[in-house]
């Protein structure tokens, strides 16, 4: 029997309940200005996965650099979502991330 496939199904489900999570705390301790850091984290892990030899391990990093991307993608409706006050809002300020001036003139990226 083959058991790579339920174990691939497994972590993905886990690593999309874990995106779920890290995407509102990222948005509550930090703001949707630092998207650029986990979608170039997601790109690198994905671009990981091209050079590793066993299918499964390269399927899960994959999974892993996709789950990253969406995340950065759901950071600014995260705090759309957070003024509406379906979450609750960080009332302490949010640290700055590097090149904020620069990031601030490129939208952030939606599905």
């Amino acid at each position: 029997m083959m058991w790579q496939g339920l174990a691939i199904g497994l972590f993905s489900l886990g690593i999309i309940g874990f995106g779920f999570f890290w995407v509102i705390r990222m948005e509550y301790h930090l703001g949707y200005l630092w998207w650029p850091y986990p979608l170039l984290l997601g790109i690198g892990i994905i671009i990981g996965s091209l050079f590793v030899v066993d299918a499964g391990w390269s399927a899960l990093l994959g999974v892993t650099g996709a789950s990253f991307i969406w995340g950065a993608t759901e950071l600014k409706e995260q705090a759309v979502r957070a003024d509406l006050g379906w979450f609750p809002r960080n009332p302490n300020a949010k640290p700055l991330p590097p090149f904020a001036s620069l990031i601030r003139k490129i939208r952030a990226p939606h599905l």
